[in-house]
């Protein structure tokens, strides 16, 4: 399997927050989510990847590359957007397309225009006139317009209504038609992530706690609720998180086949969401 990210044993220590020996694998032709709670290290791995800040551990590679010391050949094939728009904020967006094509040999006028038309954005307005959507859009439309084949993604959705999200996600999804092209998107936004990734990443506090096939965790895990005597009685190994109330124990099953097997029992299917809440705060074991 090909990848287009490669971080190893990737460590960044501040004062309060520690990213800690991250390994992570992002493979060619995938869409994968990054997933965590604010301040979980979202952001800071993806400044490692991209060179912005330098971890004290660790090796990262792009498209095959080391990261620190990235060809301008590679360079060209990323795209990035962070959350918020890096465009002067008196910068009308007409200015956009020439400001690039100084910048990308492999910049093209009339991918951009295209976009700009989809989008709906005015030519003659400036990035301050803009909405929140609209200047979203308008990165988006300039990292698509230099024949990017890796996508990253920092909080790209964060703040935006849910019709301006899906828009956008639906062009994500037509990125990813050819298989060349890959995007590691970060979000806090669970139901962004179960619409379109292929894979989900999950970080929390600095540690990556698991890289699974989305299909494959929703298929893999599952909640039991029974009593707390019942949930005393199950084997740990199938249990990956508990929550108890006063009525009984919810517990989050992993190996949901062996478990039906092994204890004639069935579970209910789990949202993403509920994975990750159930392994962080349930107990993960």
């Amino acid at each position: 399997m090909s990848l287009a990210i490669r971080c190893k044993n990737v460590t960044k220590q501040y004062e309060h927050f520690t990213l800690d020996h991250l390994n992570l694998e992002i493979p060619n032709g995938s869409i994968v989510g990054f997933v965590g709670e604010n301040g979980a290290g979202k952001s800071t791995t993806i400044k490692a990847i991209l060179n912005l800040v330098h971890p004290e551990e660790g090796e990262i590679q792009v498209l095959g590359e080391d990261s620190r010391d990235l060809s301008r050949e590679v360079k060209e094939r990323i795209g990035v957007v962070f959350d918020g728009c890096k465009f002067p904020q008196g910068l009308k967006c007409k200015y956009v397309d020439s400001i690039m094509r100084g910048i990308y040999s492999s910049w093209n006028s009339q991918v951009f225009r295209d976009y700009c038309r989809r989008f709906g954005l005015e030519g003659n307005k400036t990035v301050k006139e803009l909405s929140r959507g609209m200047k979203m859009k308008l990165s988006i439309a300039a990292a698509l317009s230099h024949g990017a084949e890796l996508l990253i993604m920092d909080e790209a959705t964060s703040g935006l209504d849910p019709m301006v999200r899906d828009e956008i996600l639906d062009i994500f999804l037509e990125f990813i038609q050819d298989e060349r092209h890959t995007v590691f998107l970060s979000s806090h936004i669970i139901s962004d992530i179960e619409k379109i990734a292929d894979y989900v990443a999950f970080i929390h506090k600095g540690k990556l706690l698991f890289m699974e096939d989305k299909i494959r965790l929703q298929e893999e895990y599952g909640l039991l609720s029974c009593s707390k005597q019942e949930a005393d009685g199950i084997d740990p190994a199938y249990v990956a998180g508990r929550r108890e109330n006063a009525f009984g124990c919810t517990l989050l099953i992993r190996n949901r086949g062996d478990f039906r097997r092994s204890f004639h029992k069935e579970t209910d299917p789990v949202s993403l969401e509920e994975i990750m809440l159930y392994t962080v705060k349930g107990g993960r074991r």
